[in-house]
């Protein structure tokens, strides 16, 4: 396929749960990683899985506290997966605090997403300034072997 970068996302927003997410997170959680293993093992298997990088973020992160609901209200501070044959296993930063928040209940990222991106532009997609496209520059972190 001639394109490089492809995004696709879950349609009408499934995780986008405030309401019983204990037992939905864990249901759309497996759905989720049982796909992810079976595109990976597809590319393994056509020869193709060390060109692939499968980054898996969200628009946005979640309050530390429950709410009434039994779910939780959007928030700050979120993760990212990187997937791939390429992709240095492990934890990158720190993992934010879920006791000291901020003014407004928010937990207190660690890592700029932006940090994860100008990996991605730089070091996988190999295009020489990620400032270019991230409109300031990051300092990347060390995901890719």
């Amino acid at each position: 396929m001639p394109t490089r970068l492809y995004y696709t996302s879950f349609r009408n927003n499934i995780f986008d749960t405030h309401v019983e997410q204990p037992d939905q997170h864990a249901r759309l959680l497996t759905y989720f990683s049982d796909a992810v293993s079976a595109f990976m093992q597809d590319l393994d298997r056509m020869g193709r899985a060390d060109d692939v990088m499968v980054l898996v973020f969200s628009e946005f992160g979640r309050r530390a506290a429950e709410n009434d609901n039994l779910g939780t209200d959007h928030g700050t501070a979120n993760v990212m997966f990187a997937i791939g044959n390429g992709v240095k296993g492990g934890h990158f930063g720190k993992p934010p605090s879920l006791t000291k928040l901020d003014d407004t209940d928010n937990l207190i990222h660690t890592t700029d997403f932006r940090q994860v991106i100008a990996s991605v532009i730089e070091d996988w997609l190999q295009y020489p300034n990620a400032a270019d496209v991230l409109n300031g520059k990051f300092s990347g972190v060390p995901i890719f072997a």
